[in-house]
């Protein structure tokens, strides 16, 4: 079994449904304005996905992009909100926002921790829409929810994808639905990219059915295990993503273990984005009652998307 693929967790729930923190409310419900076509008026096209709009300028540029982790509530919704804002900023091109669950079984210490004090600040799913559409009034940087199915399940999974979407949210990770599992609210409705992931010990015949499943990009968990920061980076990764680039044109964004400037730039060499979580979780654990705070992790993380991008 790949070792993020964890089967369903069916036993916890995120918590209670509601307004979270300074956000302002929005209408979730609120269905979007129809297109109206006219003899004199084309229909108009339905807009680019974000992500796709994304990793189609960073091929025009030859460069490669940078995916920030971040759990969403931690330490406040509000912080969450401005992180976001100065990570924009500084480069980041991507942000992955983890949906806080009560058993992360697939992070590490770091990320399990960041969940937990999201949750005891009374961070919700509604809460994390409501932040996703603040941010959406200062900035349009791709955002990816990274999140496990018993969250979803105790939402909603079609209230789900209809609120998150409404919200401004882009794609969705969902660590432990595998592709034969695949829940059928989310097949077909196009609302947001289906994010795999593709483990090291994936066999070929399995890394062409996830590949052939995904969409906006391929997520490659670059070591076995859990989520975390490590001293070297893991030896496989060349010969891995090819493995993956025979199966799809997709982009592949290398994450888990990355930490440092020089091991971005050494992955970012492989893949088409890196993404750093625990390194950038744990600076926020540290820093968390500063008033800096979201300056602070911006400048943890610009000698990071520096290293990318050159």
């Amino acid at each position: 079994m790949d070792p993020v693929f964890i089967g369903f967790l069916l036993s916890h729930k995120i918590g209670p449904i509601g307004p979270i923190g300074r956000i302002p409310p929005i209408n979730l419900s609120s269905p979007r304005k129809p297109i109206i076509a006219s003899t004199h008026q084309k229909p108009e096209a339905p807009p680019v996905n974000r992500i796709d709009a994304l990793f189609s300028t960073l091929r025009a540029k030859n460069q490669r992009g940078f995916i920030a982790y971040l759990s969403a509530g931690d330490p406040h919704l509000e912080a969450t909100r401005q992180l976001v804002l100065a990570l924009d900023k500084v480069g980041v091109d991507l942000i992955e926002l983890g949906v806080p669950f009560s058993d992360p079984l697939a992070d590490g210490a770091v990320n399990q921790a960041a969940a937990q004090r999201a949750l005891e600040s009374g961070t919700t799913m509604h809460g994390v829409f409501e932040t996703i559409a603040a941010i959406r009034r200062e900035s349009e940087i791709p955002i990816v929810l990274y999140t496990y199915l018993n969250p979803l399940y105790a939402y909603g999974i079609g209230k789900f994808e209809k609120d998150a979407a409404t919200a401004g949210v882009d794609g969705v990770l969902i660590l432990d639905l595998t592709p034969e599992e695949d829940a059928a609210e989310f097949t077909g409705t196009g609302l947001l990219k289906r994010i795999r992931l593709i483990a090291p010990t994936t066999p070929p015949d399995r890394i062409a059915l996830i590949a052939k499943r995904a969409e906006g990009f391929i997520y490659y968990v670059s070591r076995e295990g859990v989520t975390g920061e490590q001293t070297a980076v893991a030896t496989s990764i060349v010969e891995r993503v090819a493995l993956i680039r025979a199966a799809s044109d997709l982009p592949i964004a290398i994450g888990f273990g990355v930490s440092t400037p020089e091991q971005a730039r050494e992955v970012a060499a492989s893949g088409d984005a890196v993404v750093v979580g625990s390194a950038i979780v744990r600076r926020i654990a540290e820093h968390g009652k500063e008033t800096d705070l979201a300056d602070r992790v911006a400048a943890f993380v610009a000698p990071l998307v520096a290293a990318v991008k050159n």
